[in-house]
């Protein structure tokens, strides 16, 4: 993890993530699809190395912070594998018989729910 942070501390600011809102979105795709951890720690690192003026935190601006925070933990709950409890209760459902959507019908039920709710979300708070 730390070569892909140094990096970040250097380019962090050329990838074009300006704002709260495409903090959220892309800390919550990637997050929908890996660990909420190192999706929060590379998201940071990506804020860390932008010199903004404003409240901070940690050294990151506080609306990036949020954002991120706020991507890297609901939407891991889009995926089985964003979210280890996610998986968890599928293997235990299987286990007594309670039949589970498919990783792709999980997904399907996931955005056609969550989609929107994180779009209202985005145009209230963001």
């Amino acid at each position: 993890m730390q070569a892909p942070v140094q990096i970040l501390n250097i380019y962090g600011s050329q990838l074009g993530l300006d704002t709260p809102t495409k903090f959220f979105w892309c800390t919550g795709f990637l997050s929908s699809f890996l660990d909420n951890a190192p999706t929060y720690v590379v998201f940071f690192e990506t804020a860390k190395s932008m010199d903004l003026a404003g409240t901070q935190v940690a050294g990151v601006s506080e609306a990036f912070l949020i954002a991120i925070s706020l991507g890297s933990v609901l939407m891991g709950a889009m995926t089985y594998i964003g979210n280890g409890p996610n998986f968890m209760v599928k293997a235990i459902a299987e286990k007594n018989n309670i039949r589970m959507p498919s990783f792709f019908g999980y997904m399907f039920y996931s955005f056609a729910v969550l989609i929107p709710i994180f779009l209202v979300t985005t145009l209230i708070f963001l």
